[in-house]
């Protein structure tokens, strides 16, 4: 079945230090202004782990997109690298390694789609009512 699309937005940024921030304030700014801001806390962990995760392994721009879809909201980020991202089992003691685990945790699912062309897109979903 497919969704109807009741907005969308996007964004693209370049790969450096302060994307990830930039990323995060435009999912605020897009969420708050639709009235979902209920779901800004979560939408922005999230984001900023993809983000993150685009910078430091991809390491090209990358670019951010919601859409407000019927019961959801759907995060992306696109970069350009078709190597898919893994979820780590990091000790206690380490530093990294757990950003894909608070995606999971905190987002409704979440996956990796490829293409177009040499790119693949992290999405996460978050609920909302209908």
């Amino acid at each position: 079945m497919v969704q109807r699309t009741l907005w969308s937005q996007q964004c693209t940024f370049p790969s450096e230090a302060e994307s990830a921030s930039k990323a995060r304030t435009f999912v605020s700014q897009q969420l708050t202004e639709h009235d979902l801001s209920y779901l800004v806390q979560d939408v922005r962990l999230v984001t900023s782990e993809l983000a993150t995760n685009a910078m430091l392994h991809a390491r090209t721009p990358f670019t951010v997109g919601l859409q407000r879809l019927v019961g959801a909201v759907l995060l992306t980020v696109r970069d350009g690298s078709l190597v898919a991202p893994e979820r780590a089992d990091a000790s206690p003691t380490e530093v990294r390694g757990r950003g894909l685990f608070l995606v999971d945790h905190t987002s409704h699912d979440w996956g990796v789609t490829l293409g177009p062309g040499r790119s693949k897109s992290v999405w996460a979903s978050f609920m909302t009512p209908s």
